[in-house]
Order: structure tokens, then sequence, then C-alpha cells
């Protein structure tokens, strides 16, 4: 595995868990504590690298019970550390306290899975640099998303304003607003909504439940739907349209178009909106489809 002539990159997507059933950590990250849940993730991480450099978190998505954190590596040694960090439990034991404080309960023996790709490195743990080298092969297919950015700099400003205490605070410091994660409320602009059907619609990022209705009705066109969002995302280039369809095929049409949106989603972002799928539903003749997202009536159904 070269590293000479350029940077050292790499990505690997980190699964978190709880095992009480009443913790689930997906909905707490979608909760006003994301802010808190976030500092919780990233003192656990400083700490498995030794603070070293290197290590970026590009988008943490929920997928309950699940929250799935892809992270990027720019120094091999700083992957190194994570990995051992990881094998020894002492990531595990970070997670577990820092989100202690942030739920005040335990929550539980956490269930922490490592994936590149469709590899799972969990049983290759003593291979140490065979996992640098799938990590090394996976480059990310995102820039970080800018709900991490903003996360980032609120914790940064928080750093700076704290006065007498330690220079990283802790994640109880945190005491973000109900809605908007720390910062004051912003007016809405037109920005916000697009038309549809002569009509201002408002605009958001796509949700778990827009996802799994997409998946329900979409039927065989989702494949003509990815193909639309690609020309804005170059995550769904056909090579990977195609592996999809393929590696979910057994499951049948809803899994592999939630996949479809799943991978849009993780690639995008925030940017990964309501009014880019209903663009793409318009493309492709599916308008009905796009009026059950929005919430609308309609006539008669187009989807087969």
């Amino acid at each position: 595995m070269a590293t000479d002539g350029g940077v050292w990159i790499g990505s690997v997507y980190l699964f978190v868990q709880s095992t009480r059933k009443e913790v689930v950590l997906s909905a707490v990250y979608a909760s006003p504590q994301k802010p808190s849940v976030f500092g919780a993730l990233k003192l656990s991480l400083a700490e498995a690298t030794g603070n070293q450099p290197g290590l970026e978190v590009l988008k943490i998505h929920c997928s309950e019970p699940q929250l799935i954190v892809q992270l990027k590596f720019c120094q091999q040694e700083c992957c190194r550390r994570f990995l051992r960090s990881y094998r020894e439990g002492a990531l595990l034991e970070a997670l577990q306290s820092h989100l202690q404080l942030v739920l005040g309960c335990s929550p539980g023996p956490l269930l922490l899975e490592l994936k590149v790709g469709s590899e799972q490195l969990d049983g290759l743990m003593q291979e140490e640099e065979r996992c640098l080298e799938l990590i090394y092969g996976e480059k990310p297919d995102r820039l970080r998303d800018e709900e991490i950015a903003d996360l980032e700099d609120a914790l940064r400003n928080l750093t700076c304003r704290q006065e007498g205490k330690e220079a990283t605070p802790s994640p109880g410091d945190w005491e973000p607003t109900p809605t908007t994660g720390g910062k004051p409320p912003v007016a809405p602009t037109t920005e916000d909504t697009f038309v549809f059907q002569g009509q201002h619609v408002a605009n958001r990022p796509l949700s778990l439940e827009d996802q799994q209705r997409f998946a329900r009705l979409v039927g065989k066109k989702w494949k003509k739907v990815g193909r639309s969002l690609q020309r804005s995302c170059r995550a769904l280039r056909d090579p990977v349209i195609d592996a999809l369809a393929y590696e979910y095929e057994r499951e049948g049409l809803y899994e592999q178009a939630y996949q479809l949106l799943l991978h849009f989603v993780r690639a995008e972002g925030r940017r990964a909106t309501l009014q880019r799928l209903v663009e793409a539903l318009e493309e492709n003749s599916l308008t009905s489809l796009a009026e059950d997202l929005l919430g609308l009536q309609h006539q008669e159904s187009e989807i087969s």
C-alpha cells in the first residue's frame, strides 16, 4: 500500500447501536440533543486517535436504531491508531462514557460495527494491514455534510467562549435551541420553497418516511429516477445503480429503491432535498408519487 506521492486517504463507516430497547440513538440524534451526541462522538474519536490530526467526520446518518458515521482518514497513522483503539475496546468504552453523560443514563453495552462497502472489518481486526488496505481502497464519494460543518463550527465557538474551563468541552456543555442546533432562528427565504404544479411547496431534506414511501410506491422505475438524480449527484453513477440492483435483487424492488435514496442521502446530506427528488419524479412521469410525498391529493396513479 503506497503512501508516497500524495496524501493517504481512506474511508470507513462506523455503526453505533445501543442494546437498550428504550435508547434509540438515531432518535436521540434527530432530537434537540443532536449537538450533544455529536460532541460525544467527537470526543470519543479524538480519544481513540490520541487527538492526532487526520480524522474527519463526513456524515452522520440516522438508520433506526443505529447511527452510521462516515469517517475520512487523511493520515495512515491516525487510521492505525483508530483501528487499535477499536480493536482493544477503548473506543467502545469512550463512547459509552460520553453518551451516558448526554443521555443521563447508561446506553447499555453498545454494539459497534465497521464496514468498508459491503466488507465487514470486525472479523479482520487482527489483520491490521489488511484493514488499512481496505480503508485506503475506499475513497470518500462526498464532501463533509453541511450539517457536520455547522456542528464543528459550533463546537469550536463554544471552546473559544469557555473561560476557566478545559480546552475541550464536555457534551453536557451544549445548550442548543430546540430547532436550530444552537443557532439563532433564521427567517424563511424563497430558497426554502419550490414550485410544484403552480404551488409554492416547502423544501426540506429527505426524511426516513420519504425514503420509505418512495421505496414502497416507485416500483420498477426506481432506476430511471436514480439516473435523473445522477446528473447532480456523482455518487449515483450508472455502475453504482447497477450494483444496487444486483446486490439487492433478492430483497426486491422496495429494498433496491430504498437503498438508492439511502445512497443519495449519504452522499448529499442536507442537499438531498425534497425538491431534487420531486423534479426527478416529474421527469419520469411519476407526478402521483410526487404528490404523495408532498401530501397532496391526486386523481390517478401513474406508477407501474
